[in-house]
């Protein structure tokens, strides 16, 4: 068994390690029994569940629940809701600054209240408490109906169906991404503690107090904003020394899962929040328009790092198939977009089958298969050829690994 070099092998279908319960082996444990009622299931209905259970997972783990929860409170406790004002609420109360004096002193002397954070303690338990059972129950489950449950037939769904990652990197990958969990969640629940308690924000709960023309107009807006924004971002973290310091360690998965989603650095994690928030208090936008754009990011976020071959549907044409983030962490330095592979196109970091991209080949533009040596051309056709042919559309495998093939007659 290889585990060091990312591939393992298998006894009928199932890892030959278990036990560990900081790595998803332990789903194994209860396989047989999942098994015995899932196949009680039909077809269709098995498939909905695992498709909810990935939406859940995406809008639960960073504790995002907890925006749902507080805007869609503040927009209907009454019809003069505002960002200024705010109606008590069964969650909590905010203070007026008269009050401020009369509180007492909080933890590490800080008064709560005048930082309008009054029963954050409440926030924080409820985040962390749903965050983690998402994410070990769901996420737990994800992995079973995939990487256990069809793990013997995985060219059928994964997007490097001969390569799985080691049991070792598995359990890094879970207490990274849980620390990080620990993180986003603290940060859901002071934001949404504060805009409960009335906080100031640019989010608005009146579509008339701005009109509908730029309700509508909103939604390209904040979504362009927040992932073209996200594009500079993750490129930034791919320059040479910004790569070795912190964003290296999330690509230790070059075959990542959903558990891969929240194992950054946590100081690139604290960023990339700060970039998908940054919305809510710089220009207007209605709550709706940034509770779905936040929740469809961060679906999409888990739909990306799974390493199985999801398609965009035929209404998001902006939206890349799986395979296309699959192969940023395979080839490291290129695609380096989320939702939406036109800015890679535009600024030249878009994969291209005249180019070799490895870990040493930074700022996205790649080696051309004309500068390569023979080495490197067959270490690059191995690369091609582990892809899953059924990720793609068309005959885009094919044509990549062809590329190499006619430079090495």
């Amino acid at each position: 068994m290889k585990a060091k070099e990312g591939t393992m092998k298998e006894t009928n279908g199932k890892s030959m390690i278990k036990g560990d319960p900081m790595a998803v082996t332990w789903t194994e444990k209860y396989s047989g029994t999942l098994e015995k009622y899932w196949n009680r299931l039909p077809n269709f209905i098995g498939s909905f569940i695992a498709s909810v259970a990935v939406f859940i997972l995406g809008s639960t783990i960073r504790g995002e629940w907890l925006h749902i929860l507080v805007h869609f409170l503040k927009a209907f406790q009454n019809d003069e809701v505002s960002n200024a004002t705010s109606t008590p609420s069964p969650l909590s109360t905010a203070p007026s600054p008269s009050q401020y004096s009369n509180r007492s002193v909080g933890v590490l002397g800080i008064d709560l209240a005048e930082y309008r954070l009054e029963g954050l303690g409440f926030y924080w338990v409820a985040a962390i408490t749903v965050s983690y059972v998402a994410y070990l129950g769901i996420g737990g489950f994800l992995h079973w109906y995939y990487y256990v449950r069809q793990r013997d037939r995985s060219e059928e769904w994964k997007c490097q169906p001969n390569k799985f990652m080691s049991p070792d990197l598995e359990r890094h990958e879970i207490l990274l991404g849980s620390f990080s969990l620990l993180i986003g969640s603290t940060l859901s629940a002071i934001i949404s503690c504060y805009i409960m308690n009335g906080g100031w924000t640019t989010i608005y709960y009146n579509i008339s107090d701005y009109g509908w023309l730029w309700y509508i107009l909103s939604w390209p807006v904040v979504f362009i904003w927040q992932d073209y924004l996200t594009y500079w971002h993750h490129r930034m973290y791919h320059l040479p020394s910004l790569y070795k310091h912190f964003h290296k360690l999330h690509h230790k998965y070059k075959q990542p899962t959903a558990f891969s989603v929240t194992a950054i650095h946590p100081l690139e994690f604290v960023h990339m929040q700060a970039v998908l928030i940054s919305p809510m208090f710089l220009f207007p936008v209605h709550w709706t328009t940034f509770v779905v754009i936040l929740m469809y990011l961060y679906y999409h976020g888990i739909i990306d790092h799974s390493g199985i071959n999801f398609k965009a549907q035929w209404w998001q044409p902006w939206q890349p198939d799986c395979i296309f983030h699959d192969n940023h962490h395979q080839y490291f330095h290129v695609n380096f977009g989320f939702n939406c592979e036109l800015w890679d196109k535009i600024h030249g970091t878009y994969r291209q089958k005249n180019k070799v991209y490895r870990e040493d080949i930074f700022y996205g533009q790649g080696k051309d298969l004309s500068e390569c040596s023979r080495q490197e051309l067959q270490s690059d056709l191995e690369e091609r050829q582990s892809e899953n042919t059924m990720a793609y559309r068309g005959n885009m495998k094919d044509d990549q690994v062809q590329a190499v093939k006619k430079r090495l007659k």
